[in-house]
């Protein structure tokens, strides 16, 4: 995955994530996990999901994440439970080989640094007949929202300067075509693969606590510009986009918060 530090927003993720959460639900249903599959939650974040499969499988369940303050946050949320084992690991480092039933990987896939190195790990990971069911961000226009808020720091004087030095650290393909054939080069057989918009009502105060539980890591990552951002830059970005969120609102201080996201399922034959 790329060299984001999700460490800094680890500890409100799991309240933040609302978007993430709703749409795992559906890919869950989707990859019907049987209640004795091993799974491997790829991206897992602070383990708020990965604690959800441990109610549905008594499998063994491995969650990984490169980011060092999510794995501590999930740790330490996941004492007491049972064969749950959560690693600081990316999808480009994985070496399991014939592990698992199914790979769950929810709003991470976007963060791969090396897709196609992940999806290859992935087959190798799987067992014969085992799955992989992914949801993310999917083409980059990934949120009209979101884009249109950043489109404003690019304009106001306190910080266009600096951000025309940065360099998107997201991987997105424009068609679900384009992800199936990702997948189908490495021998997976796929069962799904649909990009759909997802439509849901927030304040604009929500609005910004959901940009801040993940691509606010990518904005303001050191990583992704070739000049230094100090915390004038960061202050100004953050409240830029804030006010832009509350310009979107209707009259009722409503807005409609929309997501294009790929779902995808594929089988290991």
């Amino acid at each position: 995955m790329s060299r984001v530090d999700f460490s800094k927003i680890a500890t409100k993720y799991e309240d933040y994530s609302l978007v993430q959460k709703s749409v795992a639900d559906t890919l869950l249903e989707l990859l019907e996990i049987g209640n004795s599959d091993d799974v491997l939650d790829l991206g897992c974040g602070v383990g708020n999901l990965t604690r959800e499969i441990r109610e549905i499988t008594k499998g063994t369940i491995i969650g990984i994440d490169p980011s060092e303050g999510m794995i501590r946050e999930a740790i330490e949320k996941g004492r007491g439970l049972d064969s749950i084992t959560f690693e600081i690991k990316a999808a480009e480092e994985m070496d399991y080989k014939d592990c698992f039933d199914v790979i769950f990987c929810n709003s991470s896939f976007q963060w791969f640094r090396e897709p196609q190195e992940a999806v290859e790990n992935c087959y190798t990971a799987l067992r014969k007949g085992g799955r992989i069911g992914i949801q993310a961000p999917g083409k980059r226009v990934y949120s009209p929202n979101f884009i249109e808020a950043v489109e404003k720091a690019k304009e106001y004087p306190r910080t266009k300067g600096i951000f025309t030095h940065f360099k998107e650290p997201w991987f997105f393909l424009e068609t679900a075509d384009e992800y199936r054939g990702l997948f189908e080069k490495y021998r997976f057989r796929i069962v799904l693969s649909k990009i759909g918009s997802i439509r849901t009502k927030h304040t604009p105060e929500e609005v910004f606590n959901i940009f801040s539980s993940g691509a606010v890591a990518g904005y303001l990552s050191q990583d992704f510009y070739d000049v230094e951002i100090n915390t004038d830059y960061t202050d100004s970005f953050k409240e830029i986009v804030k006010d832009a969120f509350v310009q979107q609102a209707n009259n009722h201080g409503e807005m409609e918060l929309i997501f294009n996201r790929i779902f995808l399922v594929a089988v290991k034959e």
